[in-house]
């Protein structure tokens, strides 16, 4: 099922795809909802963040293609760190760039949308505390995160996670072809078969540290290809069996 989530004159509403219309639902898109009988063009839709996460857990270095092109050796358990939830935007915003004079990078990564609660979660069961998934760009500033030695500020900028604007529950995560154009310059294209920390090893091993909950985002990490961008940029990711974001910078 794809699920969106948009602005209407009386307010943020959800909705499910179904070919070019959005119907309107209401209730907990994380545990129980219905219909309310409007439907609404895809295709003139403002749309909005799909959560408002708890928490944005984000995985360095979990490609094996990156890894080979930055020369490092694979990592034996996952390269975990946060994320503001303040930097999530949309579809269609714009990307704020702080300092021009910076090296600002785009990262193309798979998201996993948690829909329910859990701690200590087995490998075995990760997957039913996954609501749906959708695409992400880990915008990241590479002076600020040399500076600082850690990831928090280089990663947490407004605008820096914009993520969605479809959500697909039913899908195989560990092999999708993942693609970001710059300008329709392709820059990044690879598939989530290069994982090198399946879907359900990061819940396992995230669920050891914290407690996973509703809305909460988990990036997944970036293929090799990563590069700068500009004032003036539009980015494109596609991932598939989800769909496009795209987003202008400025």
């Amino acid at each position: 099922m794809r699920f969106t989530k948009f602005s209407t004159e009386a307010g943020e509403k959800y909705g499910v795809i179904e070919g070019n219309l959005v119907k309107e639902i209401e209730g907990s898109v994380f545990d129980g909802w219905s219909f309310t009988g409007n439907s609404y063009s895809l295709e003139d839709l403002e749309f909005c963040p799909f959560v408002k996460p708890g928490k944005i857990i984000a995985i360095g270095l979990n490609y094996r293609s990156h890894a080979e092109e930055l020369n490092m050796s694979l990592p034996d358990e996952p390269m975990m760190f946060m994320i503001s939830p303040s930097a999530v935007v949309t579809e269609g915003d714009t990307i704020i760039l702080p300092y021009q004079d910076h090296q600002i990078e785009h990262e193309a990564e798979l998201v996993v949308i948690i829909g329910k609660e859990g701690r200590d979660i087995s490998e075995e069961n990760a997957l039913d505390y996954v609501f749906g998934y959708t695409i992400g760009n880990d915008v990241s500033d590479r002076v600020l995160q040399k500076k600082d030695q850690q990831f928090t500020r280089a990663k947490s900028f407004h605008t820096f996670k914009p993520i969605g604007p479809i959500v697909e529950t039913e899908l195989n995560p560990s092999k999708l072809a993942i693609q970001l154009k710059v300008n329709g310059e392709t820059k990044q294209d690879s598939n989530t078969d290069q994982f090198i920390h399946d879907v359900p090893k990061l819940i396992k091993f995230i669920s050891k540290v914290m407690t996973l909950e509703p809305g909460d985002l988990i990036f997944t990490g970036t293929p090799e290809g990563v590069s700068p961008i500009k004032p003036g940029d539009v980015m494109e990711i596609s991932i598939e069996n989800i769909g496009t974001l795209t987003n202008p910078v400025k």
